[in-house]
């Protein structure tokens, strides 16, 4: 670093003591202004963070539509053809039918085949996925997703693999944190929605 102050001192007008000035403003900048020293490390660490974020959002927004367009249109991978919303099928039937089991496989038995389970149901896969690709509504989407989330996760108790979590625990944490971090503005729509006159007067809506 002397190289560069001795380089200083002989470019600038006043010398050494020019540089000597320089250096006394920017050591009293530091003590008044601690964090200003570290401003461009922290960036970058968040920088790194807010990718990883974004990236997770956009992945979960994807399952949650694809999910959605699978059960609609019957691309052959979870849903065939023939068994399409579009073409006469329930998106909740089969699950509801045959994978339900525990202490509320009773209810949720019930609840296989009818129309209204089934438009809420594709709604909800439809709106979490809009919602986390574009990074608005994330306090919705936190809050409905978990909701979802906890209700297929109850609907097989214990789990198969596992004696207490599944994956729809796993998305639920990862969907609350998401909401709490503000991951919609990373790579998102976020901050743009967060700027809306009904959301500010709303927040629940953020």
């Amino acid at each position: 670093m002397s190289h560069w102050l001795v380089a200083l001192g002989t470019l600038s007008p006043l010398g050494n003591f020019g540089v000597k000035l320089i250096m006394r403003q920017v050591l009293a900048d530091n003590v008044a202004n601690p964090g200003v020293g570290n401003m461009r490390i922290q960036f970058g660490q968040c920088a790194k963070e807010q990718y990883v974020g974004a990236s997770l959002r956009l992945a979960l927004g994807w399952t949650f539509l694809w999910a959605f367009l699978d059960k609609t249109f019957g691309f052959g991978y979870a849903t065939s053809s023939g068994s399409a919303w579009i073409n006469g099928g329930s998106p909740t039937s089969g699950f509801l039918t045959y994978a339900t089991a525990g202490p509320f496989s009773g209810l949720f038995l019930d609840m296989a085949g009818n129309a209204a389970i089934d438009v809420l149901f594709m709604l909800a896969l439809l709106m979490l996925g809009i919602a986390l690709i574009l990074g608005i509504g994330m306090k919705v989407a936190a809050i409905s997703g978990s909701a979802l989330m906890l209700l297929m996760w109850a609907s097989r108790l214990p789990p198969e693999n596992n004696p207490i979590l599944d994956d729809h625990i796993v998305y639920l944490i990862a969907l609350i944190g998401l909401a709490l971090v503000g991951a919609g503005q990373w790579i998102g729509f976020g901050k743009w929605w967060s700027e809306l006159t009904l959301v500010k007067r709303f927040p629940i809506l953020e």
